[in-house]
């Protein structure tokens, strides 16, 4: 009795949170379903149901596939940046553990993650300005005439992945730096006692170690880049602030399909689809984490 009492206070005193978090999550998921298989203008009452029409739609609209192209780019592209670079920054500063700057190498290298979006954007605009951005004039030192960068399709791509990488890094590498002050000495000493190299004890002991955590960043950073929306737009952007379609995004589609074009069902499947996306992505990463705790 006394138990079921226990059980009853637990679910009641967590059943507020719950509806909460119904009304607030999982309610406008289940509408964006709902609003993906209907034609809705936004101002209508009416709301005819239209079945798959607008996921058909979607793959013929060079514009959605346009859109889906470059934010798969971004988000591979930054991962790819990143993880790598974060591993090596990380076992730099984790190699130095003991110096007074330490705390000074960690703080500079995570203040990119914790600035405002638009506020870096902007910076990073003026970096890669044509005319008066020191990218170009550090290049011209070496002959090399200015390039515009945020003027040709490939390098405004190129220049958002940078932006976003460079955003991305602090947090990597604070985590990896908690995965390096966990990593078993035990291990580097044996190594070190058959005669292995630092080198060697680094991608044969430090990296296998490190795998879930990198699996868990490669996560974080690919759901991050397949929601991108702020670095494409200010980057891409002239000087009314009104954006160009150089890189176009999922995010930006769907928000100009909703609030431009009033197409409210046509945004939602683009939504789904963003959904479905990081479903599987997150999927991927719990079925990778069973299989080696299964091991």
């Amino acid at each position: 009795m006394l138990r079921r009492r226990k059980w009853m206070f637990a679910v009641l005193a967590v059943l507020p949170t719950l509806a909460i978090f119904a009304w607030v999550r999982l309610y406008p998921i289940a509408e964006m379903f709902n609003l993906s298989l209907r034609d809705w203008d936004l101002l209508s009452p009416r709301r005819p149901f239209i079945g798959l029409e607008n996921f058909i739609d979607l793959f013929d609209d060079r514009l959605f596939i346009a859109a889906l192209i470059n934010t798969t780019i971004i988000a591979l592209g930054v991962a790819i940046i990143t993880i790598p670079s974060a591993i090596v920054i990380a076992a730099l500063i984790h190699s130095r553990a003991g110096s007074k700057l330490a705390p000074f190498y960690e703080t500079a290298i995570f203040v990119p993650h914790v600035v405002s979006l638009v506020p870096a954007a902007l910076a990073w605009k003026w970096i890669f300005d044509s005319e008066l951005g020191p990218l170009n004039a550090f290049l011209g030192v070496f002959g090399i005439d200015p390039v515009a960068w945020l003027h040709n399709p490939t390098l405004a791509v190129l220049c958002v992945i940078v932006l976003c990488s460079w955003q991305a890094l602090g947090y990597a590498v604070i985590i990896y730096l908690v995965g390096f002050k966990n990593l078993p000495v035990s291990l580097y000493e044996a190594a070190r006692l058959d005669g292995a190299s630092a080198r060697q004890s680094f991608w044969f002991i430090t990296v296998p170690l490190l795998k879930p955590i990198t699996l868990y960043v490669s996560v974080v950073i690919l759901i991050s880049g397949f929601n991108v929306y702020a670095q494409p737009f200010v980057l891409a952007s002239d000087t009314q602030g009104s954006p160009s379609h150089l890189v176009r995004v999922l995010v930006y589609d769907m928000i100009e399909n909703s609030f431009s074009n009033f197409r409210i069902g046509y945004a939602s499947a683009e939504a789904v689809i963003l959904l479905s996306i990081v479903m599987i992505i997150t999927v991927i990463q719990f079925s990778i984490l069973r299989d080696r705790s299964g091991r």
